[in-house]
């Protein structure tokens, strides 16, 4: 399904909840991260098969998740973003949609201490399992 079929489906369910935009290169989807995991099974029944990436990115008051999804049969793309907030970063796992979540989604924990909620075993993956903090966050205090 080309992204303009796709945008205009989400916008009509979402209404208000999401914003679209294109930065030149990606269409780019902008939802509260309460709706997130919904719109990842729409867009998953849609054809986008593939989760290519996630990462976050700490604007020190705020998180910022990112989603580069791919449609491979379609050869479309869409990113989706979700603002978390600082204090509890929280937002829900997207494994049981995309399994290529999984490792990804131990990563941002790992180094950015951001939790997905029903995560199948979200521990360390790159660090010490003692190690207590996330070097990536902007809040991390070298030593």
């Amino acid at each position: 399904m080309p992204n303009t079929q796709v945008i205009t489906m989400v916008k009509s369910k979402f209404a208000e909840a999401i914003e679209a935009s294109n930065d030149g290169f990606y269409d780019i989807l902008t939802i509260d991260k309460t709706e997130l995991y919904t719109l990842c099974e729409i867009l998953k029944e849609a054809g986008f098969n593939y989760l290519a990436n996630l990462t976050a990115v700490d604007y020190t008051d705020k998180f910022v998740m990112v989603y580069h999804i791919h449609s491979i049969p379609d050869n479309q793309r869409i990113m989706v973003k979700t603002e978390l907030e600082h204090d509890n970063p929280t937002v829900d796992s997207v494994v049981n949609i995309w399994k290529t979540a999984d490792w990804q989604e131990r990563e941002v924990y790992d180094l950015l201490g951001i939790n997905f909620t029903n995560h199948p075993n979200l521990i360390r993956i790159l660090l010490p399992y003692d190690f207590t903090e996330h070097p990536l966050r902007k809040d991390f205090k070298l030593k």
